[in-house]
Formats: C-alpha cells, structure tokens, sequence
C-alpha cells in the first residue's frame, strides 16, 4: 500500500547493532538520521553505561538490550563485536527466524552449524563487502568454475599487533624497519591465526573456492599507511586482479570503507534500485 505522495506505508525494518565500537558507533549515528524502511531498534554493549552515556551525548533515543533479546526488538543485528561472542548474537537471532549480518567473517568460517541453524529457522547471515572489492565478480565466477583466488595483504605494524599468531611465535611488531612476510598460507588457517585481522580473506573465500583453496599472503609493512589488499582470481569465465588501499579508521585493525559498507548493505535491503548482485 502506498501514500498518495507515493511513499510506503509499511512498517519499517528494525535494525539492532550488537557492539558499540568504532564501526557500530558509525551505523548507529546514521541509523538514527534516517535511513529509508529503516529503524534503530535497539543496542547491545558490553559496557553499557558506556554506550548509554555515548548515545546520550549523541542525543540518540535507543534501549540498551541483552544479546537473548535480541529477537525481541530487531527483524535485523548488525554483528559489530569480538568475535569470540558471534555465537551469543547469532543463535537468538536465526533461531527466531531473523537475519543477521556478520562482520567477524573469520569466525564464522568454523562454524557451520550457524548456517545449518540459518537453513533451519529460515532465517539469514549476511556477510558485506567490507574492506573488499570485486565481490560481484568473485561470487559470478564462482557460478562457473574457480581455478585459484590468491590474495596479499599489507598492513601497518600497528594494525596487525597483538594478534595471536605473532604472539605465539614471539613476532614482534616493534621497531620494523622494511616489510616482513608474518603469515602465508590458507583463509582457513589466516583466520584462526589472525581472527581481528583477516576477515577480509574469509569473506572472499566464501564467496568464491571456500577458505582451505583460497591463499594469503600477510606482510607487516612500516612504509604503507593504509591497508592494501590485492586480489588475483583465475575462473574459467575470467581472469581478474583487483586491489584496493583502505584508509584505518580509530581502530587500527579496521578500514573506515568497513563501516560505509554495511550502511550500504543496510541501504540495499529496502531500496527500491539495486545494483549489482
């Protein structure tokens, strides 16, 4: 049913952001100034009266809820939290039958019983482009047949410290003066070894040959400011190499296009033109 001024009457689509860090604080502000068929319905945060005291400040009107509540409240969660609790946001969520769009890419790649419980439930997990492109292409090709995805990852040293592959084997990030290869070898692997680093990679190899035949290649490189990724794919439909350079956001370990990006996924689920598949 349509207004007489031509603008839908139905209910709009309520978004919950689970996680209040530098890419749900972004999603937030722009949710709460109107993103058409669109709604902010609710938050979660692991400190709450921290994330109450920056909603005030943002003079942004949204109830503070528990990951259980969840279904509750939303239709949609935005997973914008450590992804050691994807599984407390998912399993609410597609257990009623909602969808949920994941950021933490990495962590989903173990766990495909999120994706049985999904198919299950009827209900959805939408993973964005984030800090990639060329998604259309990959996940194109991958009607065909995909022969190789090969992938090379710079990143500052800041952004890749403390992850728990350097960690393990005493790799330190501390005063590199040129760029060192940290990590080669599959998405699977780079994901467990770098799960806040790498989700990138997961999400390419979902869409393409899947996380044991896609290959990285991850180098800490003091004289790159951004986050470079180059992709290469060799399909029996195309041959295509893609590369991008993603400015960090607040949180080194993050590109600021990461955030735009979901807002543009969000954007996507109730525009009346969309664009591309």
């Amino acid at each position: 049913m349509m207004s007489v001024a031509g603008v839908s009457n139905l209910p709009s689509k309520r978004i919950a952001i689970a996680g209040l860090g530098e890419i749900g604080r972004t999603v937030a502000r722009k949710l709460a100034l109107g993103l058409p068929g669109l709604s902010l319905a609710a938050i979660t945060a692991r400190d709450q009266a921290k994330a109450k005291a920056w909603l005030d400040r943002q003079s942004i009107s949204c109830p503070l809820v528990s990951l259980d509540e969840l279904p509750d409240h939303a239709d949609l969660a935005v997973e914008c939290a450590p992804a050691d609790i994807l599984d407390q946001i998912c399993r609410p969520m597609l257990s009623a039958g909602k969808q949920v769009m994941v950021l933490s890419a990495s962590a989903l790649l173990p766990r495909p019983d999120l994706v049985d419980l999904a198919r299950a439930h009827g209900g959805q997990i939408i993973v964005p482009t984030g800090a990639l492109i060329g998604f259309d292409a990959v996940s194109a090709a991958a009607e065909g047949t995909i022969h190789s995805v090969q992938m090379v990852t710079r990143k500052p040293p800041g952004g890749l410290a403390g992850a728990p592959y350097l960690v393990e084997n005493g790799i330190s990030m501390e005063g590199l003066k040129s760029a060192l290869c940290v990590f080669k070898g599959s998405a699977r692997d780079a994901a467990a070894a770098f799960p806040a680093n790498v989700n990138v990679v997961a999400a390419l190899s979902l869409a393409g040959i899947g996380p044991d035949r896609t290959t990285i290649e991850i180098w800490a490189d003091p004289a790159v400011m951004r986050n470079c990724h180059q992709i290469r794919v060799e399909s029996d439909s195309a041959s295509f190499a893609m590369s991008i350079e993603n400015v960090p956001s607040e949180n080194p370990k993050t590109g600021r296009i990461t955030a735009l990006s979901v807002i543009a996924a969000l954007r996507k689920l109730t525009s009346p033109l969309q664009v591309g598949t």
